[in-house]
């Protein structure tokens, strides 16, 4: 025979096969870069709940008792407002008989708008320095704050202690926290407290450069002259008196309207409020006090006596506010980065700040912001669009984080369940089917019919036939060659004059897939029960013999062996040695005393033939055409029963890529089976039965558990890395361990060898997670509408006769 070179320079056309495969790859790559996209998603979205809740990034140091040699005297004795100007401090004191109320560590969804109720109530603003991350996850509370007349001011994205921090975080603190408010509420602010700040003779050295540089940007920062401590929950009573300032002195007062358990605070306020308006005091801002500084000394020309009204003083020797000066950088340009923008020089009708009881304004007004929101500028530009993706992120993040938490808590009691469930009932299954009086009915002795169905099977077929031979009940055999190239048909028919198998008959047909194949074989069947095994699979010699005796019972139409993994001496085959006793074998016998055995595996099952031609044979509308006949003859009222002593020896995928492509035809095959017979969910009698029972813990625990899997192993991770390591890792091992008491249940039950079970740990950490991905994949390709063909695995031919498989 003569062959024909192609030309040099020409390049073979592909064949139809090829120009398939080449573009169902095509179609595949989009599909992953989706799952890839959808999984970075929710890593994304975890990590900035996480830094929202300080989770990640999180910083818990507090400095206390560092030495203030470095930091100005006039600063130290300052009043409680600090800004700098030209680089040199400048410290304001609040006015006689003016109070500043201030709180700290909100928003919080349960007390600050009971804060904001109070304040409404009896007319008095408030200033509030809020957490960024809080803001983003409240935006609504601060909204309505900002609306009501009061001041906000920024207490870190985090609250963390920022003398710790690095320039870079304390620039992404603020700049995080202004981007927050400009999302929430349409502004930036000028105003800023540090965490766990108090009085001004608080700053260290360690603290002081951060305000210096704070303020070079035109922060002011905000200090306390009156501490309620109401965070130690004193009592109402102690929350008030320690509230209240000496004589007739101004001052800036510290509540809490979140951080912790609120509610003394909010018995107290109110009646606070009546009693610093009974002696006499205004309720104003931090901007308002500013600004009554601001009139003090215009009005004492100079500035130079004691304001004792404004409590200001000429000079910066004290410390004190400037003659002349500007009232604080909270009333001058917004800090660089905030894109806030002032309208004309910030200021209202100073008299809007000192009348009454605080003579509040709310919001804006064609540009203009109330003195008592001095520190306030609009949000515009990429600053606004920025603070309402932040504000959007966070949304989706505080519904899918819980989400998903809840949904994963409940899988991971199903899960718990399920192992439950089947230990308990393989447990029965074996205690029941191993009863010495245990039987089917007669035993069943006539010859039946074994279908091979091959294609490209050179390595294997003669190993399979020679199991094959050893039978020790009466079969026939019958090889359909599904178009093979590789000269299996005359292997096989080789083999059986070898082995001197007269019962054997070679049946060649035109490539049409693995379903043709097994049809093709049941008309050709002399007898009416046929046994269907791959071409890669050897039987034991009473293999036969076991697997038809359950239909002695007349209901039965099909029976479920025991596959094996043969080629189990590598750390792929052990990984899949212990999925197939473990998962595949224990969920067999669970699902057989449920009678809702969902799948009757390709390398060995046994089937009735009429029961096979009453559901319209094999069909070619499935890749799972094991998954889709057990279905059908389940909705036509046959039973499929396991039986545990017919076992046949396969051979496993010996690499990643092949055990991709089989897991990913399986899982993709199972879905389009579910699918086709949904219409069992609504039937009545058999049909129904599996549709009630069966589809929906196949659903549940092959689909939709496994789906949401890596996400528990994800969480697992985070928690391990931003929560608490050692309780996550605690946890690890415990559900570890319990699924190695199912594993070692399970090969109890088979008789397996247990040193297998010392690759269980690594095939979690791996293997397990392959599988979770290769469902993902099928899942998106059966939602995007995909097609899949059917996928050749190559053959070694290592798994020989039983005899020859090291257990």
């Amino acid at each position: 025979m003569t062959t024909t070179t192609p030309s040099r320079g020409r390049r073979r056309a592909p064949t139809r096969m090829e120009r398939a495969a080449g573009k169902a790859a095509a179609l595949q790559r989009p599909r992953v870069i989706l799952a890839l996209l959808l999984l970075l998603g929710l890593t994304c979205v975890m990590l900035l709940d996480g830094y929202l809740r300080a989770e990640v990034g999180g910083d818990e140091r507090v400095r206390d008792g560092a030495s203030a040699s470095k930091v100005p005297d006039k600063v130290l004795n300052g009043g409680p407002i600090l800004t700098f100007r030209n680089g040199k401090p400048v410290t304001q004191t609040i006015p006689k008989k003016t109070i500043v109320l201030t709180f700290d560590d909100g928003p919080n969804p349960t007390y600050t708008p009971t804060v904001l109720k109070i304040l409404k109530k009896y007319d008095v603003p408030g200033t509030f320095f809020l957490v960024g991350s809080m803001v983003s996850r409240y935006p609504s509370i601060v909204k309505q704050m900002v609306a009501q007349g009061n001041e906000v001011g920024i207490h870190t994205f985090t609250h963390v202690d920022l003398s710790y921090q690095s320039d870079a975080r304390i620039k992404r603190e603020m700049e995080q926290t202004q981007l927050a408010l400009a999302g929430a509420a349409g502004i930036t602010t000028t105003l800023f407290r540090a965490p766990y700040s108090s009085e001004t003779d608080a700053i260290d050295n360690y603290s002081y450069p951060v305000y210096k540089k704070l303020g070079a940007s035109g922060y002011t920062s905000v200090f306390v002259d009156t501490d309620s401590d109401d965070w130690k929950q004193p009592g109402v009573a102690k929350i008030i008196k320690w509230a209240t300032p000496s004589g007739t002195s101004g001052s800036s007062v510290l509540f809490h309207d979140a951080g912790g358990v609120r509610s003394q605070t909010m018995k107290a306020l109110p009646q606070y409020i009546e009693k610093m308006k009974a002696k006499g005091y205004t309720f104003t801002t931090v901007s308002g006090a500013i600004a009554k500084n601001a009139a003090a000394q215009r009005a004492s020309g100079t500035g130079a006596g004691a304001g004792a009204g404004a409590g200001a003083a000429a000079g910066t020797s004290t410390g004190t506010v400037e003659a002349g000066a500007k009232p604080s950088a909270a009333s001058s340009a917004a800090p660089a980065g905030t894109g806030g923008t002032g309208a004309g020089n910030g200021q209202a009708p100073v008299d809007s700040a000192v009348g009454g009881t605080g003579g509040r304004a709310n919001g804006t007004g064609n540009g203009r912001t109330s003195v008592l929101q001095g520190a306030h500028r609009e949000a515009t530009g990429m600053t606004l669009y920025e603070g309402k993706a932040l504000i959007y992120a966070v949304t989706v993040a505080e519904w899918v984080v819980p989400g998903l938490a809840a949904g994963l808590t409940v899988v991971g009691i199903a899960v718990m369940s399920r192992f439950g469930m089947m230990l308990i009932l393989a447990r029965r299954h074996y205690r029941q089917r191993n009863k010495r009086r245990f039987s089917w009915g007669p035993t069943v002795t006539r010859p039946v019919t074994v279908i091979v169905p091959a294609y490209n099977e050179k390595e294997c077929i003669a190993n399979t036939l020679e199991s094959l031979a050893k039978s020790t009940h009466p079969i026939e055999v019958i090889v359909v060659d599904d178009g093979s190239s590789d000269g299996t048909s005359e292997i096989a028919r080789e083999a059986a004059r070898s082995f001197g198998m007269t019962n054997v008959r070679v049946i060649r047909q035109e490539n049409a897939g693995k379903p043709a194949a097994l049809n093709n074989g049941v008309r050709s069947a002399s007898y009416d029960i046929v046994v269907m095994m791959d071409g890669d699979t050897v039987f034991e010699p009473d293999t036969v013999r076991h697997l038809v005796q359950p239909f002695a019972d007349p209901e039965v139409g099909a029976v479920a062996g025991n596959a094996k993994v043969g080629n189990r001496n590598t750390v792929i085959g052990a990984w899949q040695h212990i999925e197939y006793v473990m998962g595949f074998n224990l969920d067999r016998r669970m699902y057989d005393l449920l009678r809702c055995m969902p799948t009757i595996p390709g390398a060995i099952g046994a089937f009735r033939r009429e029961a096979v031609l009453q559901v319209g044979g094999m069909s070619e509308d499935t890749l799972a055409e094991d998954t889709d006949i057990t279905i059908a003859m389940h909705r036509e009222g046959w039973r499929v029963v396991y039986q545990e002593h017919a076992k046949a020896w396969t051979e496993a995928p010996a690499s990643l890529k092949q055990l991709w492509s089989q897991r990913y035809r399986w899982s993709y095959g199972t879905m389009q089976a579910l699918w086709k017979h949904r219409k069992s969910l609504t039937d009545k009698g058999p049909s129904g039965r599996f549709g009630r029972v069966g589809m929906p813990l196949v659903v549940i625990f092959q689909i939709i558990t496994p789906v949401f899997a890596p996400l528990i192993d994800v969480f697992t991770v985070y928690s391990m890395i931003f929560v608490d390591f050692w309780a996550s890792l605690a946890m690890w091992f415990a559900v570890l361990g319990i699924q190695l008491l199912c594993a070692a249940y399970a090969f109890r039950l088979d008789r397996e060898k247990y040193r297998y079970l010392l690759m269980m740990p690594l095939q979690q950490l791996a293997y397990r997670q392959m599988m979770y991905l290769v469902l993902i994949h099928s899942s998106i390709t059966a939602l995007t509408g995909g097609r899949l063909r059917w996928q050749k695995l190559k053959r070694t031919g290592e798994v020989g006769t039983p005899a020859g498989v090291s257990r």
